[in-house]
């Protein structure tokens, strides 16, 4: 029995929708970086862009569970000698791109390399509920109730 090897004219990619408002950010960012990445399919092939464009909204709404909105930190450096700055997680969520959050949650979760930058092309997050991707009319893909631990109970 040999081993199955997608073809590109074989690929089928979806719009999927998925709702983050209450979800926890980590669970989120798991189901998400599948998707994106097409290990949901049968037909999954390692090498081969697979996965579903993934539409996810209420990106602002994202919960972290323990003390992570205040603890967890997105380092850069600028650059210039004792350049090293951060933001909390909670400074990036209150701030003007909340968006940032999930996305780079996701990103950490894809490989990094070539294949991995044309699938993050296929994530598009949104602060807010409104999205401008209603003509690919895309299938709704409820987390919270996939597993309770999905959401936080606070």
């Amino acid at each position: 029995m040999k081993t199955y090897t997608a073809k590109p004219a074989e690929i089928e990619k979806k719009w999927v929708l998925i709702d983050a408002e209450g979800v926890v950010l980590g669970r989120l960012a798991v189901i998400v970086a599948n998707r994106l990445r097409g290990k949901h399919k049968p037909t999954f092939t390692p090498h081969m862009d697979m996965g579903d464009n993934v539409i996810v909204i209420n990106a602002d709404k994202v919960q972290m569970t323990g003390a992570k909105r205040e603890d967890k930190r997105y380092y850069w450096h600028t650059g210039h000698p004792g350049g090293i700055k951060f933001r909390t997680a909670g400074q990036v969520l209150d701030g003007a791109h909340p968006e940032r959050v999930v996305i780079k949650a996701v990103e950490r979760m894809i490989s990094r390399n070539r294949l991995g930058s044309q699938q993050m092309t296929n994530l598009r997050v949104y602060a807010g509920s409104e999205h401008p991707h209603a003509a690919q009319s895309p299938e709704v893909l409820d987390v919270k109730s996939m597993n309770p631990k999905n959401t936080r109970s606070a």
